[in-house]
């Protein structure tokens, strides 16, 4: 994509406004924090002080509105805290313009670096550098700051005491993202009766795992209905694919799949009812045809083999939800059954690992953090060097729109340019014309605020609008509006956003030379998780469990890595792409293909005395080995070779009756390596091979 296109495109997203649910009491109670921290400040203290703590209220209400399952409050005190000792050093360090560049330039890096504990960190951080910028701006002693930052934490205390004292429907988003887990599984079954390999988006179940994650107290209050209903829909995923593909499951035509599509439209039945009872609280209510499908003692007498084993599991697995869902079903009584969240003190060395895993030369974050203290620097120092007048809106707008990747820079960059645009004109506009006072001005501050909370789901550019309006009228109330035109504010602005624009454009981070690296760690994950499957039957005394289940989660990480690297690149200047986008698409469908593979037989693995497969164990090690040397080759850019894998296979003694059914997702793991490998094959060697006398390509 050449780097006109990708500006279009980057500025398009950029200025969009979407459709989203809105949260007006959420608004309302983050945006009364900050409506009740100016009051008291101006009834008594000054406008200034007012100011200084309505940032802070500010700035802790939108770190409360970020995606996080972290507690609201904890979020709020922690963004108040950062904001108040960021102010104060700034505010040392003002009167002496080289300190405070190189505090700006260090504060700033740091920030960067936050991005390594997650986007809410790096949110947080940029606000702590943002508001320093402005506030050092206003108080005019070292005492006189001290209070300040006070005042800046105190607005940071009164959004977590207005979130502890007017709650907002107790543990909202983990009943939603459960109930999100639940929709999915249902939506898979629809789709499964019409496409038996259809794909599943395993985005909703991890969602729903890092809302799992829970402190011991709050585990001991969790409601009864969020009790190991995560689990159940991770079991109850591969029975579902199980029951529909045709290979271990329901034939493909006749009564037997006839069957199975009754069986699919049921099992969406009741994962609907249990997910509008999660997320409402409420009883599950289903058909009474199928209540009595699921207290029928042989409801699927009419499927045989493999579809009969999946079918009994899954009414099994669907009276389970319910009884959970209802909170009647049984709970966890120890602690080791949660997910819990490490506290602070086990979380710090978790934090410490983070950054020094971000701390080499390719690292996006260490990049950004690069970027982030270069530009805020010489965006403060260009700022203040031009004859506008407080400079600071330069490095504002740099430190708020830059972001890790290419994407997100240039979106916001846009966005916020175009949003500041308006708001700021139409704030300037009324504090030229209206000339509002004190208490005026902090009034139409806190509509501002209770808007841009309000539509923050809706667009960063509608969202940057009303954040432009409120910061113009809280430097209103403090009477130093006059001094600056429209037309400086959004000149300054403008520096700022091509300031973090260029930053990126010459010294990026891009994900296209890295999709080949994200695609390996993907093959061995996938690769692993269908090795640790197929160890069940090896070995099925082993347990093997944790390790089916970590395999899992490590193929999920990588999968979504790798779309994430995916969408980075389509949109990213890039000619040398190191993977064709065919090669993407196609090598992206065949290690799908795998991953499901690996699912199906999940869902049949045998009981701890059943019998040990030896042909298995040697197929297992084959495939470890294999796909190890497989990934290596991906990132050399070399067509990986799974003939070793088809070799154990071949090598396979013919299976009894009762095992036939891991010989066929042996053979369909098989088939899906095939693919990925004719997907990986250079064009002119997939051309040359059948002319050299080689196998025909795989279909």
């Amino acid at each position: 994509m050449t780097w006109l296109r990708a500006l279009r495109k980057t500025a398009r997203s950029g200025v969009r406004v979407e459709r989203a649910p809105l949260e007006p009491l959420v608004a309302l109670r983050t945006a009364s924090g900050v409506a009740i921290v100016i009051g008291v400040a101006l009834w008594l203290a000054s406008p200034s002080v007012a100011a200084s703590s309505a940032f802070g209220a500010f700035a802790a209400g939108m770190a409360t509105l970020q995606r996080s399952w972290r507690p609201r409050p904890v979020l709020a005190l922690v963004a108040g805290a950062g904001l108040a000792v960021s102010t104060f050093l700034g505010y040392l360090a003002a009167a002496h313009p080289v300190l405070f560049v190189v505090l700006l330039a260090v504060w700033a890096f740091l920030a960067g670096m936050a991005w390594a504990m997650g986007p809410t960190s790096g949110m947080v951080a940029a606000f702590t550098i943002a508001v320093m910028l402005v506030v050092v701006t206003l108080p005019t002693s070292v005492l006189s700051a001290l209070q300040h930052g006070v005042l800046i934490a105190v607005g940071g205390v009164v959004q977590a005491a207005v979130i502890v004292l007017f709650p907002i429907r107790r543990w909202g988003r983990q009943r939603d993202a459960l109930a999100d887990a639940f929709a999915a599984e249902a939506d898979f079954a629809r789709r499964l009766r019409h496409d038996p390999t259809a794909p599943f988006d395993p985005e909703a179940l991890m969602t729903a795992r890092r809302a799992a994650k829970v402190s011991p107290r709050q585990a001991r209050r969790r409601p009864g209905e969020l009790h190991g209903n995560r689990a159940l829909a991770e079991r109850i995923r591969p029975v579902l694919a199980s029951l529909a593909d045709p290979v271990v499951g329901a034939a493909a035509e006749g009564p037997e799949r006839d069957r199975a599509r009754q069986v699919l439209a049921m099992a969406a039945t009741v994962l609907d009812a249990v997910a509008r009872a999660i997320r409402h609280g409420a009883a599950v209510r289903v058909p009474d045809d199928v209540a009595d499908v699921l207290r029928a003692p042989d409801p699927d007498a009419e499927l045989t083999g493999g579809a009969r084993r999946s079918a009994t599991r899954l009414v099994a697995l669907l009276a389970a939800a319910i009884e959970r869902a209802e909170g009647s079903g049984p709970a966890e009584s120890t602690a080791t059954a949660h997910l819990l969240r490490p506290s602070l003190r086990e979380g710090l060395p978790l934090v410490a690992r983070a950054v020094r895993r971000q701390m080499t030369a390719g690292s996006p974050v260490l990049r950004h953090a690069t970027r982030l203290s270069a530009v805020a620097s010489a965006g403060y120092l260009l700022g203040g060097a031009l004859p506008l007048g407080h400079g600071y809106w330069a490095p504002l707008t740099s430190v708020m729109v830059m972001r890790p990747d290419f994407t997100q820079t240039y979106e916001r960059g846009t966005a916020r340019f175009a949003g500041s645009l308006v708001g700021v004109s139409a704030a300037t506009g009324v504090t030229q014309f209206a000339h509002p006072g004190p208490y005026t001005s902090a009034a139409l501050a806190v509509c501002c605020v209770a808007l841009m909370y309000l539509l923050l789901p809706v667009g960063y550019m509608v969202a940057q609008l009303c954040a432009s309006g409120y910061v113009v009228f809280l430097l209103a109330m403090t009477g130093t509006s006059g001094a600056q035109t429209v037309r400086d504010r959004v000149l300054l602005t403008l520096l700022g956003g091509v300031l973090a624009m260029a930053a990126y454009a010459l010294f990026p981070a891009w994900e296209t030379p890295r999709l080949r690296d994200r695609l390996a760690q993907w093959l061995e994950a996938t690769a692993g998780y269908g090795a640790a499957v197929f160890e069940g039957y090896a070995d099925p005394g082993r347990p093997r469990t944790r390790a089916v289940r970590q395999a899992l989660l490590d193929t999920r990480a990588a999968g979504a890595a790798w779309d994430e690297a995916v969408f980075r690149a389509d949109a990213e200047p890039v000619r040398q792409r190191g993977m064709s986008r065919t090669a993407v698409r196609n090598a992206d469908a065949a290690l799908t293909a795998l991953g499901r593979a690996g699912m199906l037989m999940e869902a049949h693995l045998p009981p701890a005395d059943a019998a040990p497969l030896p042909d298995v164990a040697r197929f297992v090690a084959a495939l470890r080995a294999t796909a190890a040397t497989a990934a290596e080759d991906v990132r050399e850019r070399r067509t990986p070779d799974f003939a070793p894998v088809r070799a154990a296979l071949a090598d396979w003694q013919r299976p009894a009756a009762e095992d036939r059914m891991v010989r066929r997702g042996a053979e369909l793991l098989v088939e899906t390596l095939d693919e990925l490998e004719e997907a990986l094959r250079p064009r002119a060697e997939a051309r040359r091979r059948p002319a050299d006398g080689g196998p025909a390509p795989a279909s």
